[in-house]
């Protein structure tokens, strides 16, 4: 308990010292993870820095809408009495509305860092792994602001665990693949391919997976999860179960050996 109490004294103190840093009383941005979606799998780090801060930055048109901000009000409930900005990010390829969606909420997010207000932008599991966060991170930090990444569970790792699988072994290789993109080249890979993100473009996996000519020559363990830690939470076993999944928040894992 000593220990417990030791170590959110000095995330507090971190918190307000990136604060401290800031000239002309500058506000921080953070980027907060916020795990795969069970709320006992919030860190520390990432509830007390989202209590500290003045603005709570969602990446959804309405808390109602949004995954990241349901699972810390269950876990962190006066979250309700924090300002809420609101930041969708569309999920196309057009890089020229792509650009006017992320100038929109760049200039949103820099107002109030001008006007001294600390801005926590949550994020699903880990803000360094695909997230829409990090545009943001790299334009604040280039125009000079203090942009802080707090780390959480990747989705990936809480889904090896419900499985209770390893991701990698000894010398195993680990890829991670953004599966709404071209898939075809990827069953060639050794080790464990995990695709993130395959709701979509799930049907279009499966069949890949299925005629690949790699798996003629390797023996091919296919499983996949919905919604990790979430109540609507579903685990497959093989092809066949995968085929019934579905859900934008579908994480695939292929063993090869």
């Amino acid at each position: 308990m000593w220990y417990r109490k030791q170590e959110i004294i000095k995330m507090d103190k971190q918190i307000e010292r990136a604060g401290d840093d800031n000239k002309n009383n500058i506000g921080v941005l953070y980027g907060i993870g916020v795990g795969p979606g069970d709320p006992e799998l919030m860190t520390l780090k990432a509830i007390n820095t989202i209590k500290a801060c003045d603005i709570i930055a969602i990446p959804a048109v309405s808390k109602e809408e949004c995954y990241a901000y349901s699972i810390v009000q269950a876990v962190l409930p006066e979250i309700e009495k924090k300002q809420i900005m609101c930041t969708p990010f569309p999920m196309i390829k057009d890089k020229e509305k792509l650009t006017i969606s992320h100038n929109k909420i760049y200039s949103d997010i820099v107002s109030e860092l001008e006007d001294g207000k600390s801005v926590a932008m949550l994020t699903i599991g880990d803000p360094s792994v695909y997230s829409t966060y990090m545009y943001i991170h790299k334009r604040v930090m280039q125009a000079g602001f203090t942009a802080v990444m707090i780390s959480g569970v990747p989705s990936f790792c809480a889904a090896a665990a419900r499985l209770g699988i390893s991701l990698g072994e000894m010398m195993d290789e680990i890829h991670i693949i953004p599966a709404s993109y071209d898939v075809r080249d990827t069953v060639g890979y050794g080790g464990t391919c995990v695709y993130m993100k395959s709701g979509k473009k799930l049907a279009e996996l499966i069949e890949v997976l299925r005629t690949g000519d790699a798996i003629r020559k390797k023996k091919m363990t296919v499983y996949g999860v919905t919604n990790c830690g979430m109540e609507s939470e579903r685990v497959y076993r093989g092809l066949d179960e995968l085929t019934e999944a579905k859900g934008y928040l579908t994480i695939v894992i292929v063993k090869y050996s």
